[in-house]
């Protein structure tokens, strides 16, 4: 398992000052709870599934098998 940022740097930029805008939560959630914090548990929860590959929810991070 592997976890990697987007390959796109300016989305990645893009996303992170959004990050950091909310405070370390997910910018694509409107709640500001430990759940969206960015890692959100979606996407913890994502990476605790061996069979699961792909991106976060706001797209910022991928796992790789």
């Amino acid at each position: 398992m592997k976890i990697v940022m987007n390959p796109d740097a300016e989305f990645v930029a893009r996303m992170r000052e959004s990050v950091l805008k909310k405070g370390g939560y997910c910018p694509c959630r409107l709640d500001k709870s430990e759940e969206n914090y960015c890692m959100c548990q979606e996407f913890r929860e994502q990476i605790a599934d061996p069979e699961y590959e792909g991106f976060c929810h706001c797209r910022l991070y991928y796992k790789e098998k």
